[in-house]
């Protein structure tokens, strides 16, 4: 069996990798564990050097790591630049805080002493997707490491050459043989390794499908599992919004790594006295996109990555419109070359849409037409999906209300929705369970330990 890369602009095959024999498997998995072992006892200090020098490579190999991530996901290439940005960004920022996010916690008791420390798990999986080929994994790795834990990753298999180009980072940077390794590994045999007891935690991100799967194999062997899954972000529009602004941030939100993005805004749902001039500017922005070569300055929708996911999506669109969405434009996959679909404008989604209930993971906005403040509010939460959620308005007490009142893992205001370092990243509902960056990230694969201590 072999995984297979192909440029999502053409369809071109770019590369085929064999996957790891059961044997191959088995020796990572023990080099991992030995590693792991030294790795745990390793100082902050050590730690944090190591992630700087990975820093380092991420900044040296910028150019060539964004055009990989270009010609192997489809994505355009200044987002790609600013995603290696991005990476190394992150190891800095755990390299500085890491410390003070570790540090030993004293708790008032009868004891002579007693507190709260942080202590590393082990060996964690991590099972990412294809649309960050390289953030997804570093917003993992990176407290992953600092926390004294090591890792293994299984990615997507589209992204394949990204995957071992993390592992190549790591290598030129120093890492001990072991403490990261990249599995291209079937979906048995990634079952397997979370099975097996030398792995202590899951992280995971991706769709809910394969979310539950992975939680039940996770629960059945009491491992550890962080999820982040998908969303169907509501994007809440008052009449007092500065408009110019609100469509821009629709239109990055929305068709930024074309639409491809679990914390993408996805529903658009629009007070009376801005829907319809809100609507016409967004249909107006939509039609000015270009398709072409992600490498093109020119290009600015990108293909979507992969034939298979650009066949969902025209289902949903087409059961979208049967329940009677309205189509202002798009609608169809673009003739042509790769996997490019038109971007799409849907008005008039209700609750029991496709384009509503479901998850839309591509260049798609659904219109949703909300009576008043309280009905945009209700239909906001009428998701059994909770990642984010953006609320835009000249009032920021009525905004900040509100935003109170969405049932999300980040509600943002008057900004759009970000993973940012300084702050918990995660969903409620079925958008997943857990927490990734900040200090409640890198604590998630810690044993939070209870320390009593008396005469």
């Amino acid at each position: 069996m072999m995984f297979e890369s192909r440029n999502p602009a053409t369809g071109e095959l770019l590369e085929v990798f064999d996957l790891l024999a059961d044997n191959q498997l088995e020796d990572r998995l023990v080099r991992a564990r030995a590693v792991g072992h030294d790795w745990r006892k390793s100082s902050l200090d050590e730690r944090a050097g190591l992630l700087r020098r990975i820093a380092l490579q991420l900044r040296e190999q910028r150019e060539s790591l964004a055009r990989t991530l270009s010609l192997e996901m489809g994505k355009l290439l200044p987002e790609a630049l600013g995603e290696v940005d991005k990476c190394a960004l992150c190891c800095d920022y755990y390299a500085d805080h890491a410390g003070e996010m570790l540090a030993e916690e004293p708790v008032a008791t009868e004891a002579r002493d007693s507190r709260v420390v942080f202590e590393p798990l082990g060996t964690i999986l991590a099972v990412m997707p294809w649309n960050f080929p390289l953030w997804q994994v570093f917003r993992f790795l990176a407290p992953t490491l600092m926390a004294g834990n090591n890792a293994l990753l299984k990615h997507a298999p589209n992204v394949s050459r990204c995957a071992l180009n993390v592992e190549e980072i790591l290598h030129r940077a120093g890492a001990p043989e072991g403490l990261f390794s990249t599995l291209l590994i079937s979906v048995e045999q990634t079952a397997k390794v979370i099975a097996d007891v030398r792995i202590k935690g899951v992280a995971f991100t991706g769709s809910e499908a394969t979310g539950r799967k992975i939680a039940t194999l996770a629960g059945q062997h009491l491992k550890k599992a962080v999820l982040e899954l998908g969303g169907s972000d509501p994007f809440i529009v008052l009449e007092d919004a500065a408009l110019d602004r609100a469509v821009d941030m629709a239109m990055r939100l929305r068709f930024a790594n074309a639409g491809q993005i679990c914390v993408a805004a996805k529903r658009f749902i629009l007070l009376p006295g801005i829907a319809e001039e809100f609507v016409g500017r967004l249909v107006e922005r939509v039609a000015q996109l270009q398709t072409g070569d992600p490498l093109d300055a020119a290009t600015t929708l990108a293909p979507m990555a992969r034939e298979d996911l650009r066949l969902q999506l025209q289902a949903q669109v087409q059961a979208a419109i049967s329940d009677g969405a309205k189509l202002l434009t798009g609608g169809e996959p673009q003739h042509g070359d790769g996997w490019f679909y038109k971007p799409t404008v849907l008005d008039g989604v209700k609750r029991g849409n496709t384009a509503f209930d479901e998850e839309l993971f591509g260049p798609v906005a659904s219109i949703v037409r909300a009576r008043d403040e309280a009905d945009a509010i209700r239909q906001a939460n009428a998701t059994r999906f909770g990642l984010g959620a953006s609320v835009w308005t000249a009032d920021i007490e009525r905004g900040e209300a509100i935003a109170r009142r969405i049932e999300a893992g980040a509600c943002f205001v008057n900004a759009p929705v970000v993973s940012d370092l300084r702050m918990p990243f995660g969903g409620t509902k079925a958008s997943g369970l857990g927490r990734e960056l900040a200090s409640y990230g890198i604590r998630e694969f810690c044993n939070i330990k209870s320390l009593w201590i008396t005469e």
